[in-house]
């Protein structure tokens, strides 16, 4: 899993929500099952907060690919994408259907430059 902390995403800009705290509780949550990195700007600043789920090695045998999430601003959500990257994540898991609401297509340029 990658969030982005560059641009506008963990900034004051989204106001209400406490950016250490989401990333703690997703690291906190996800320790045993999946690696939780930080990454500057992910160039999809409109979506702030972004976070990009990426598919285990099993997920993406099956053809899982990675789902980009956006304007991840409130704290339930976190709850929902722990509940999903424990499941099995991309490829094993359907997310749960509130995550619906934060999936967006990135551009080509910006998904090469998480790849």
């Amino acid at each position: 899993m990658t969030i982005c902390r560059g641009g506008q995403c963990g900034t004051a800009r989204i106001p209400g929500l406490d950016h250490g705290a989401q990333l703690a509780h997703l690291r906190r949550s996800l320790a045993e099952v999946a690696q939780v990195r930080v990454s500057g700007c992910l160039n999809a600043c409109e979506h702030a907060n972004v976070i990009v789920i990426q598919p285990s090695a099993a997920g993406r045998a099956a053809g899982g690919r990675p789902a980009w999430l956006g304007m991840v601003n409130d704290a339930d959500a976190g709850a929902d994408i722990t509940a999903w990257v424990r499941a099995g994540g991309p490829g094993i898991a359907d997310p749960p259907g509130v995550l619906d609401l934060y999936v967006f297509t990135a551009t080509r340029r910006v998904r090469h430059a998480l790849s």
